[in-house]
């Protein structure tokens, strides 16, 4: 979010989804090329089938933007050659500009990033299009993130313009969403140098399942809060200050979940923070560089290798991914390199289920590139052309 993701978005054409609508979802979880095992007489075990080779990918997008998207983006990628393929447009969400997976996959989750802010719920199904749930309302102007609680039963949301979060139940059977159940919003400390206000930016859940952290880049604070999973009521417990003017944006933990990595939009830096499981308290270290050099970089995510030996971070102004190697069980970032992303201004970055590769959105240029990652090094490799997308803003491999 902020001021530098508005506009018309450069050398985007109107290029829709296209081709079949229907089959495609199915196809991804049919396992087509699964094989059978050799015959009983000398078989002790029957192999499973072979998963799928192709698998669901989902898109965000602004509608409201000229050369904009129709709504949620769908289709498949290819897990042997990381190859996108379209498939269609779930029509009629508004600014889906940042999707979610509920934790039984069966549901995904947008947020509406408009004055008057909301979040969608889409069902998935294994023979057509996803088909929308219906729409709550955030309580918020322009919520640009969302989660859902490990356990199924709350979606989460961050308000960026309005500098708060949301509680909304889940449906067990459905995946619907109720009525919001709370709003908090981040009414100190005051903001940051150059902000209007509070400017929420993400909210998720630690790995505990415990608490619950929202990252808010107008007042250079991390809040902590305690949620009551039977009332969907949000107690702040603890908060942690960045330097003035770091504007914190995205955060994501290292696999021991005693460590979390924070991109810093404002200031072009991350931060290594400890994390106490107990209180839920956040302890940032010392800034580091993001290897973009001088001027302005826009963090904007920030990615972490399932085993915990490498972050990935995408730099927008300078169009690259910064790969670290994490050290010290967790506790250190090392900067290895920078790697030209492909395309321009890269919101946002996802890896596949397998962690094979990495998929990056590039908002301005209108296109997603596909990196593999090689499993040893952690280098990347950018594979075939960029996938020609409407101001794709979220890439969601599943």
């Amino acid at each position: 979010m902020g001021a530098e993701d508005t506009g018309t978005p450069a050398g985007t054409g109107r290029r829709r989804f296209l081709g079949t609508v229907a089959g495609l979802t199915a196809a991804a979880g049919t396992g087509l090329l699964s094989i059978r095992g050799p015959g009983p007489a000398r078989a002790t075990h029957r192999p499973g089938p072979r998963p799928p080779r192709v698998r669901p990918l989902f898109l965000g997008t602004y509608t409201s933007v000229p050369g904009g998207g129709a709504g949620v983006g769908f289709g498949t990628y290819d897990t042997l050659t990381g190859q996108i393929t379209a498939g269609g447009v779930v029509e009629g969400v508004a600014d889906p500009s940042y999707l979610a997976l509920a934790p039984s996959g069966r549901t995904l989750y947008a947020v509406n990033e408009r004055e008057q802010g909301g979040v969608t719920a889409m069902a998935l199904r294994p023979d057509g299009p996803p088909a929308v749930l219906g729409t709550r309302s955030t309580g918020g102007a322009g919520p640009c993130h969302l989660s859902v609680h490990p356990g199924g039963r709350w979606l989460l949301s961050a308000n960026y313009l309005s500098g708060s979060v949301a509680v909304h139940p889940v449906d067990p059977a459905t995946g619907a969403l109720g009525e919001q159940t709370d709003l908090v919003t981040h009414s100190s400390p005051p903001p940051g140098p150059g902000q209007d206000g509070p400017h929420a930016h993400q909210i998720i859940t630690a790995p505990d399942g415990r608490h619950v952290l929202a990252m808010d880049l107008g007042n250079d604070t991390v809040y902590t809060y305690r949620l009551d999973t039977s009332a969907g009521k949000l107690t702040q417990v603890s908060s942690a200050s960045l330097r003035p003017g770091a504007g914190p944006r995205h955060l994501t933990f290292h696999p021991s979940g005693d460590f979390a990595y924070l991109a810093n939009e404002v200031d072009n830096t991350v931060v290594v923070c400890r994390y106490d499981r107990r209180s839920g308290r956040l302890t940032p270290g010392a800034p580091q560089s993001t290897g973009t050099g001088p001027g302005t970089s826009y963090p904007a995510q920030i990615l972490v290798t399932r085993r915990g030996d490498f972050a990935y971070l995408a730099n927008r102004g300078h169009n690259s991914l910064t790969r670290y190697a994490v050290e010290a069980a967790g506790a250190r970032l090392r900067l290895l390199d920078t790697v030209p992303v492909g395309g321009d201004f890269p919101r946002q970055i996802a890896f596949s289920p397998d962690q094979r590769w990495l998929f990056a959105a590039n908002q301005k240029s209108g296109s997603v590139t596909v990196f593999s990652v090689n499993a040893r090094t952690g280098a990347l490799r950018r594979t075939g052309a960029p996938f020609t997308a409407p101001v794709p803003v979220c890439v969601l491999p599943r």
